[in-house]
């Protein structure tokens, strides 16, 4: 189906021919109609399925035919919160693409830079503001930004910020929001917490879903190759180096352990480099882009890169440790298979993550096949021992290899906002200063 079939502006048309685009992926020919409706969606669709620009095109749209006040400072009007810095930046660099025939401003606000040029910004006024909770609940703490005009709420990878302890941000944001407006809510995986959500947010929503809930991209090749966790590095090596990867993504599940594995990397002659929520926003940008350039050959990430990472044609995705999240893999690997492009995923694993590997493949329902290399056989005689699961979300919904839930770890409640409606003075934290969060790094 083409995209002038879609009822969509000759601006817009435009934009997308400039793009190289001419026929519209499955859940942009379901969700784009609905949204020019004013539907509510709750969309479930797998990434790299075209799913932002399925709702970044209704969006402007709807936006150039509601009136608009011709004095005073513009009103935000259309907001979409997302759970990472990288998915931010990359749904604004949608909305400038798609927008850039149309008088929309637009504006991207999230946390490990200076608030200061984003408040110019926003105080001149924006049409459309792609943001993260957290940054975004201080800029209404400091009175840059109103969301009380709210015509559009996009809730990007909800299931994302949900598994990253945001649902506190999140209510608090939904709150100074109008009561009508209309919500497009996505998540790559259903969850019953999920369902809650939509089920608060959403009114008489229309569903629109391309793929299997829950289910891993069908252009990506999957493998599990068994190995002792003290060989884990040097079977990486030799895979990057026997079969010439030029362009691998590495995902781990600590920062710390991501730095480590970076540098061993580099002592074995790939270049690598690593990217997670401890590193500013200028150091994962750089990163970011000297991996896309190839510059660098791998690069090194924990979770909180699984969203918002748009590779064109990235290859290979390699989990150098499993998940302790099941969700969590349907979104590594889901960097790679995009738009139509195939992918292969291979997942390291040692005794210690068999529980990890059956909670995914329970998930996923399907079996993933098992592949010895030769020379890197695991040694039978290794028994299983608990995995240390890290700090924060990470000990979250996460298993022992038994596969027995262990204690989910405590969140900590983001303070009350000063000035915001409905909330108390919040005299003992400065807006902007973020550090009694602690790394999470997404706000």
């Amino acid at each position: 189906m083409s995209f002038e079939s879609l009822g969509l502006r000759a601006e817009l048309l435009r934009a997308v021919a400039e793009k190289g685009y001419n026929k519209a992926t499955p859940i942009q020919q379901q969700a784009i109609p609905l949204i020019l409706e004013g539907r509510d969606i709750m969309g479930g669709a797998q990434t790299g399925t075209g799913k932002t620009a399925g709702f970044t095109l209704p969006l402007l749209q709807r936006l150039m035919s509601s009136t608009q006040s011709e004095t005073g400072r513009r009103p935000i009007r259309a907001l979409v919160l997302t759970p990472t810095r990288e998915l931010a930046a990359q749904v604004a660099e949608s909305v400038e693409t798609y927008g850039r025939y149309l008088p929309l401003r637009s504006a991207v606000v999230f946390g490990g830079v200076s608030i200061n040029p984003q408040k110019i910004k926003l105080i001149k006024g924006v049409d459309i503001l792609v943001a993260t909770p957290g940054r975004l609940l201080d800029h209404v703490g400091q009175n840059s930004a109103n969301l009380s005009k709210i015509e559009i709420l996009v809730l990007d990878e909800a299931d994302r910020m949900l598994d990253m302890g945001f649902i506190r941000d999140i209510r608090k944001v939904l709150s100074l929001l109008p009561r009508q407006k209309q919500t497009l809510l996505f998540s790559a995986t259903f969850s019953d917490e999920i369902k809650k959500l939509a089920n608060d947010l959403l009114e008489s929503p229309a569903l629109v879903e391309v793929a299997q809930r829950n289910a891993s991209a069908e252009l990506v090749s999957q493998v599990v190759h068994p190995v002792d966790k003290s060989r884990k590095r040097e079977l990486l090596s030799f895979l990057i180096g026997s079969n010439n990867w030029k362009q691998v993504l590495v995902f781990t599940r600590t920062k710390h352990g991501a730095n480590r594995l970076a540098e061993q990397l580099n002592k074995d002659g790939i270049s690598a480099c690593a990217i997670h929520g401890n590193k500013s926003q200028g150091a994962r940008t750089r990163a970011l882009a000297d991996f896309k350039t190839g510059q660098v050959r791998a690069l090194v990430a924990t979770d909180i890169a699984a969203r918002g990472l748009d590779i064109t044609q990235l290859p290979h995705v390699v989990n150098y440790e499993l998940p302790n999240i099941p969700e969590d893999y349907v979104h590594r690997i889901g960097r790679t298979g995009r738009a139509g492009h195939e992918g292969e995923a291979m997942s390291l694993v040692c005794v210690d993550e068999s529980g990890f590997l059956r909670d995914i493949e329970r998930l996923i329902k399907r079996d993933i096949p098992k592949v010895v290399i030769d020379g890197y056989a695991p040694d039978p005689s290794i028994k299983a021992e608990p995995i240390n699961q890290g700090r924060g979300r990470q000990q979250q919904k996460a298993r022992n290899p038994a596969g027995k839930k262990t204690a989910p770890a405590n969140k900590g409640q983001r303070p009350a906002l000063k000035g915001a409606p409905g909330y108390p003075n919040r005299s003992r934290h400065k807006p902007g200063n973020r550090s009694h969060r602690g790394s999470q790094g997404a706000r």
